[in-house]
């Protein structure tokens, strides 16, 4: 018989100790007694890939509005990341984004920037100030590596711990807990263990355009290091992208995409003639000047999939999901950390506003988690769909519309600084959808004049 190991409604287990899962341990302290995080590997001992995440190899960003939350959580985290090697990449002055028309204007803002790091060495820098953090925290936590969740404990109407297994020895037993946070990532069984409790699986959303991208390392030589990141997305009309960005160390990383299935080659020399198919030969021109480090890696499961457990009756008492199991998103928008953090910010700021048992708070927290990853999925959704439609499927006339809206917008974007400042708000998940709309972007977009944006990458930034 399994030994059970009891706890009350003041405890709390996470699942998952990632990023996600780290980020929801800190958001439950002063909330919780105990917290207790599951996870299914182990750390590597120095800033090295951990095999429970696939995608670690290849190009990560963290949005400003990421980045205010990380902070907010853990006060001083993105300094220590520029410390630990992180790019400040300023928008639009130091990221150059291609759009269908051409190149845009290099405003010197000062208003938004990214944050280009290696995986490890962001899952580090997290995981050493989540760890400072619980050491100085009245509530008790525990990191429990190479621990697997078979299942969940309690019924269809509650949720009251989880079923373990030591990966390397020991017995299976229970643990019992307030509090069950899912934030084991993309493979999350929480469906799966839904069922086991006799519950139908939460309504699951998916949009998946077949994309496939690859990376490879590589040092820029004497004197060929770029300016600025350079980004080459994809379009209708030229469905294969790229981003050249840098890193840690004197790194870059080069991510090319292909959508419909067109995926980037993991040979070498076909990975590089791959980088001259994008929408403009400027990456291609630097990435040949430049020395690979390693050999290229391939990732193909980038469907955007939302699970809908804020609706009502879709989640028991005392359980919630956030991060990769709750949402995942097509990894060239650079969004999914960035959520993540938004939505541990938003659990903490749940059980901080309602003060009540962590069970009761736990469909309030689902909501609000839900509510911040609304604008990230309304974006990758929207520029996802039209990779969907058959040749023949005419789109519909509200379709048509909003297609014409965007294309304009992204065109004047492109050139003005109002309207472009706009746009960047609402993708570093800053402002919500609506301020693109508003009647000053609105009457920019639609009343001024078409122009072609630049047909060279500018080197000169531009004061605001």
């Amino acid at each position: 018989m399994a030994q059970q190991h009891t706890g009350g409604a003041r405890d709390a287990v996470v699942i998952g100790g990632g990023l996600a899962g780290m980020l929801a341990a800190t958001a439950l302290l002063g909330h919780a007694d105990t917290v207790t995080v599951l996870e299914r590997d182990r750390y590597p001992e120095h800033r090295g890939f951990r095999k429970g995440v696939p995608q670690a190899r290849h190009t990560h960003i963290l949005l400003t509005g990421g980045q205010h939350a990380l902070d907010d959580l853990l006060p001083g985290s993105c300094t220590a990341l520029a410390d630990a090697g992180a790019h400040r990449l300023d928008l639009p002055r130091d990221l150059l984004t291609r759009t269908p028309s051409g190149w845009p204007r290099r405003f010197d803002e000062g208003r938004h920037h990214t944050l280009s790091v290696t995986r490890p060495v962001l899952d580090a820098v997290v995981t050493e100030r989540a760890r400072a953090a619980f050491a100085r925290s009245a509530t008790r936590v525990e990191v429990r590596e190479a621990t697997e969740v078979t299942g969940l404990t309690g019924d269809a109407g509650r949720v009251t711990g989880v079923r373990i297994r030591p990966r390397e020895g020991g017995a299976p037993h229970t643990l019992t807990a307030g509090l069950v946070v899912d934030a084991s990532g993309r493979s999350s069984r929480a469906p799966r263990w839904y069922a086991e409790l006799g519950l139908a699986a939460p309504q699951e959303e998916s949009v998946d355009t077949g994309l496939g991208y690859a990376t490879r390392r590589y040092r820029p030589g004497p004197g060929t290091t770029p300016d600025t990141g350079v980004n080459v997305p994809h379009w209708p009309s030229s469905p294969r992208g790229g981003c050249y960005l840098p890193v840690e160390d004197g790194i870059w990383l080069l991510t090319l995409a292909g959508m419909r299935g067109d995926h980037p080659p993991t040979d070498p020399e076909a990975f590089l003639a791959y980088s001259a198919t994008v929408g403009d030969p400027y990456l291609h021109s630097l990435v040949s000047r430049a020395e690979p480090l390693t050999p290229v890696h391939g990732f193909h499961d980038t469907r955007n999939r939302r699970r809908r457990y804020e609706r009502p009756g879709a989640a028991p008492k005392g359980f919630l999901v956030l991060g990769d199991a709750h949402c995942t998103f097509n990894p060239v928008y650079g969004q999914g950390m960035s959520v993540a953090a938004l939505g541990a910010r938003a659990l903490r700021d749940t059980l901080a506003r309602t003060g009540g048992p962590l069970p009761d708070a736990a469909a309030t927290a689902q909501r609000e988690i839900a509510a911040v990853t609304d604008p990230a999925w309304v974006a990758a959704v929207g520029a996802d769909l039209p990779y969907l439609r058959d040749a023949d499927e005419k789109p519909s006339a509200g379709e048509r519309l909003t297609a014409w809206y965007f294309d304009r917008l992204a065109a004047r974007a492109a050139l003005d600084p109002v309207v472009g400042a706009a746009l960047r708000d609402v993708f570093c998940l800053t402002a919500p959808l609506p301020r693109l709309f508003g009647p000053r972007i609105a009457a920019r977009t639609v009343l001024l004049p078409r122009r072609p944006a630049l047909p060279a990458p500018p080197t000169t930034p531009e004061p605001v």
